[in-house]
């Protein structure tokens, strides 16, 4: 059951929070880490490991996307 709805989750997460981003809401880049977390743990309880390069790909960048929107 985890493996079949949880991604609907996760991905309506991602829609929400790109579409969050485009809208320059503060929040945005967090609810992604957030999210990238929630992904992290599925792909280790799945075992979607070809999923992991880009897991860590996107803490880096959303990461690296709130630094930069939180400097004046």
């Amino acid at each position: 059951m985890i493996a079949t709805y949880v991604p609907w989750l996760l991905s309506a997460i991602t829609i929400w929070m790109t579409l969050l981003a485009g809208n320059k809401h503060p929040k945005a880049w967090l609810i992604g880490l957030g999210n990238q977390a929630l992904w992290l743990l599925w792909i280790c309880v799945v075992g979607a490991w070809g999923l992991l390069p880009m897991n860590i790909a996107l803490w880096v960048v959303y990461g690296r996307n709130h630094w930069k929107w939180s400097q004046p």
